[in-house]
Formats: structure tokens, sequence, C-alpha cells
């Protein structure tokens, strides 16, 4: 992966002055110099079901089944989640649905120690790689979705993720802890602090036994956020400065 950026690194200073603009998913109004034509991550409506949990939503809550989706890098925080399971005390039962890749170090050196350390054998659940029906499915097990935890640890404080957004058009209330102007104002999200601290199990469930949100709801708040909307920016932006050419 670092030899890939280093190519990239090598050639982007080169291919940005043949460019009419850049079109970034940050709050930039330059990059190398160069004007940024500034959108939002797309989602595809048509690809992405609604979330149809199991059980209906219980107020007091008998479980907690959160589910995070991601290639799993040191960036998604993870393991902030397990650290805040370990710490939690309360009567809830909370499980972790991790579907993704997990690479094996990052099993044995940060997962597994954690996992160990407060004997969450049975409350984390590694599904591996999932798609379709079956990445549904597992959805529909949970109740809470967790985004990314650790972009500080990358030096990013402002970032578009494309999983905030499949997460709020499948209809499933998140936790993330970086800024994103898309959602950071929305009532079916938690922020988490940019920091290492564990996250607040009890805060979550808190959370949910007071949230009332349908699905349908929240996918209505991201009707915006569809590829075809956000791609006529772009458009649009590069028609008109060639308008003035």
């Amino acid at each position: 992966m670092r030899m890939e950026l280093k190519v990239d690194q090598l050639f982007r200073r080169r291919l940005y002055q043949q460019m009419d603009a850049l079109v970034t998913f940050s709050d930039a109004e330059r990059i190398f110099g160069q004007r940024t034509i500034r959108i939002s991550n797309g989602v595809d409506f048509d690809s992405i079901p609604l979330h149809t949990p199991h059980a209906p939503h219980l107020s007091p809550l008998t479980s907690l089944h959160l589910i995070g989706v991601a290639e799993v890098h040191p960036w998604h925080a993870f393991d902030r989640v397990l650290t805040g399971m370990g710490e939690y005390h309360g009567d809830v039962p909370v499980f972790f649905h991790v579907v993704g890749g997990v690479h094996p170090n990052h099993m044995k050196n940060v997962f597994a120690p954690i996992i160990e350390r407060y004997h969450l054998h049975d409350k984390v659940i590694f599904h591996g790689t999932l798609f379709g029906d079956e990445l549904t499915q597992v959805f529909n097990q949970c109740q809470f979705a967790i985004g990314s935890l650790g972009r500080h640890r990358s030096g990013i404080t402002v970032i578009k993720t494309l999983k905030n957004r499949e997460y709020a058009t499948r209809g499933i209330p998140f936790v993330y802890s970086e800024t994103d102007s898309d959602f950071d104002s929305q009532p079916y999200v938690l922020k988490a602090p940019a920091d290492e601290s564990p996250i607040d199990i009890q805060q979550i469930i808190d959370f949910m036994a007071g949230f009332t949100m349908r699905p349908e709801e929240i996918r209505k708040t991201v009707e915006h956020l569809t590829w075809k909307i956000q791609m006529q920016k772009v458009v649009d932006a590069i028609g008109q400065s060639h308008k003035y050419m």
C-alpha cells in the first residue's frame, strides 16, 4: 500500500496541472494550488435496501446489536468500541458484528488482546466480507451502526465518508468521530470524540432508548446525496468555468 501511495504522490502534482479543477469531498477551496469543486460522496439508492430490523424497537432495550462494515484499518478504530464494551457494566447485553476483512496482524495485535482482556469472545462476531442479501441479513439483526472512529489517527478532521451515507441510506442510526457537515446535526447521529477514549456504550443505549425515527425517515434525509445530483454539481461547475473562457 505504501508503494502504491508513493507512485500516486510522484504523479499527482504533474496531473493536477492538466486539470480544470479538482473534485473533493473535503471543505478545501484549493488543493495543490488548483481550485476545487466540493461535493459529497454519493450513494446509489437502487443498490442499498432499507433497514428492516428483525426485532421491533423496544424501550427499555433487551439487547443491543452494533454493526461495523469496513475493510478494517486503524482509522476505523473499532478497537474503541471493543474497549467500550469491556468497560460497560450495564444490564443490556451488547454485541458487535464486524463485517469486512481484518488483516491477521490487526486481529492479533489490536483486537485479540482487547477481546481476551475483557472476555468478549461471545460478544464480538466477525462475519468476514459479505455482500447482497447476506450483508442485509446481518444489518437486520442490528439496531445501530459504527462509522469511522479514528480518522484523527491519520490526521484527518473533515471528510465525507461513503460509509456514513450508506448507513443513512439504509436508514440505521450511527456514530462517527470526524466532521461531516451532511450529518453532524442529524437527529439519528451520535458524535464520538476524535480521540482514543473508549466508546461510551451507555450513551448509545440511552440514545436508542429514546430513538423513534423510522428507517424511511432517515433515508429521506439523504435523497440529495445520490450520485446523479452530486455529479451534476461537477458538470455545472465545469460548464460555468468554460462559459467564461
